[in-house]
């Protein structure tokens, strides 16, 4: 079984910073993409970044140039380094990782976090 663990959230005041992180332990050969959502009170899930296993990176347009997506392999670990924030940012933030979890077959299973809640008010 593997379990994904964020971390990092909290209460911001606009214009500050939040570094957000996801540990994944468990059972793991390998992880392939991570990725980082959100969803904020009444409305649907949004994808907000990606990153690949050899490091090319994707945004959602709401948060580039604000936002980083980061990973440290070693560590399994994805991090979300956020700057800039809003109050439209606010919402809780779950991470995903395709995870490989057996030597013996090649397949992945896109594994999800329960999330960390992010407050971004005056």
């Amino acid at each position: 079984q593997v379990q994904l663990v964020e971390s990092g959230g909290g209460l911001v005041q606009p214009g500050g910073s939040l570094r957000l992180s996801c540990a994944a332990s468990g059972r793991i050969v390998s992880i392939n993409d991570m990725d980082w959502y959100r969803q904020a009170p009444g409305k649907q899930r949004e994808w907000v970044a990606a990153i690949t296993s050899d490091g090319r990176t994707n945004y959602a347009d709401s948060v580039k140039g604000r936002f980083t997506i980061s990973r440290d392999n070693a560590k399994n670990t994805v991090y979300l380094q956020m700057n800039s924030l809003k109050p439209e940012d606010t919402a809780v933030y779950c991470c995903s990782a395709d995870v490989r979890p057996y030597y013996h077959t090649y397949a992945y299973t896109k594994t999800w976090g329960q999330g960390t809640q992010v407050t971004v008010s005056s």
